[in-house]
């Protein structure tokens, strides 16, 4: 990959900078104008510039984007959508190469150049939904990364065989394991936890787990979690998804669960979905605890809604917490990139030398005005390769 010069962009609404691309990376950052332009320039236009957003929770095998539409029916419910999801998804062909690789697409051309997508894995699925996704992402050369968390979406120990499947992905190369609602799916959360953690302990991976439960019920579960990852040495290798609970306990309660979180290096992603409890985010980011934004599903079974971009759902994330000062809007972006490094196993992702170079520009004139206003992408720079230009790819 040639050598290529992004010239006068403002990164973070900073002032003016050329960035210098080579192999897929960002190799030096400038002040525009100040040497002449190194290989193939890219006119930046002035634009503010933000690196590539980080979905980190995503499930990208579940779609019918790009399939006639399908009217939502099922118990709402987690039991009674999950039911709904085992019935219906052979008739819509899911997991669909086609559908996933759409999904993937929409990601791109709304700036995310990085997921953790969660992949079913089950004893009617098996392994495919993970051969079907990275058969996806294949498609799209090196412009997208994404990285796999073996999904029980239909629970862990209370079907046989499941735990031997998450073994097997794991061994195949899923980063991560997932789990869900150890109590009211499983009605078992000592046997599903203690089956995850051997698998991670073993196979070296994380784990991501799903937390519906909601009051004292999810709080329990949390604790059972975070006393798992002290007593096995997962430090920072941990992660609870949707935890809705979190955001419904008391004051003192959230204080005390905090200082566990932080302890454990147990890190949380969220969706923002409206009507939810906000989350103690202050004491989170105060005590380091790791916040990560993500699409869920878009369109599939469990919801009709979702378009993958991940700065509307930073958007509605500060539109749930009431923030409005500058500082805080832009510390939500920062949530949606920079500070989401770890959910993809990056050590850095910035616009500086040494990250990946991927970048996103937007018209507008600082992150609070993006952050309000989502305006369309007018590039995406995916590992140094212009991927779309208004908001449309280039291949």
């Amino acid at each position: 990959m040639g050598v290529k010069t992004l010239t006068n962009v403002r990164p973070w609404g900073a002032a003016p900078v050329d960035i210098v691309m080579s192999g897929g990376a960002i190799s030096a950052v400038e002040a525009a104008g100040s040497a002449a332009p190194r290989g193939e320039p890219i006119d930046g236009r002035g634009l503010l510039a933000l690196p590539g957003f980080i979905n980190a929770h995503a499930h990208v095998d579940k779609s019918w984007w790009g399939q006639p539409w399908v009217s939502y029916g099922g118990d709402n419910t987690t039991a009674g959508r999950i039911a709904h999801e085992r019935a219906e998804r052979g008739a819509l062909g899911i997991p669909s190469p086609n559908s996933t690789a759409a999904v993937l697409r929409e990601f791109l051309r709304h700036g995310t150049t990085a997921v953790r997508s969660h992949v079913d894995v089950d004893l009617g699925v098996g392994l495919r939904g993970i051969e079907v996704v990275r058969e996806a992402v294949e498609a799209l050369g090196d412009r997208l990364e994404l990285e796999v968390v073996a999904f029980p979406q239909d629970g862990v120990v209370r079907r046989d065989g499941v735990l031997k499947l998450l073994d097997e992905a794991a061994a195949a190369g899923a980063t991560s394991i997932g789990g869900i609602d150890p109590c009211s799916i499983d009605r078992d959360p000592v046997a599903q936890l203690d089956g995850l953690f051997d698998i991670a302990v073993r196979r070296g991976v994380g784990i991501d787990i799903h937390i519906h439960d909601r009051g004292e019920l999810g709080a329990f579960q949390y604790e059972l979690v975070a006393e798992r990852v002290r007593a096995n040495g997962l430090r920072g290798k941990v992660t609870i998804s949707h935890g809705f609970a979190l955001g419904e306990l008391p004051a003192a309660r959230q204080r005390e669960l905090l200082d566990r979180f932080a302890e454990a290096g147990i890190g949380w992603a969220t969706v923002a979905p409206p009507g939810t409890a906000p989350l103690p985010w202050r004491g989170m980011r105060e005590r380091g605890i790791p916040v990560g934004l993500g699409t869920d599903g878009i369109r599939d079974l469990w919801s009709p809604f979702g378009d993958g971009d991940i700065l509307l759902v930073a958007q509605n994330f500060a539109r749930l917490h009431g923030q409005r000062g500058d500082a805080d809007l832009a510390y939500v972006v920062e949530l949606a990139t920079s500070r989401a490094a770890g959910y993809v196993h990056r050590d850095i992702h910035d616009l500086v030398a040494g990250a990946r170079a991927d970048i996103v520009l937007l018209d507008a004139e600082n992150v609070a005005d993006a952050l309000t206003r989502c305006p369309r992408r007018a590039m995406v720079i995916a590992g140094g390769t212009v991927a779309a230009v208004d908001g449309e790819l280039t291949f």
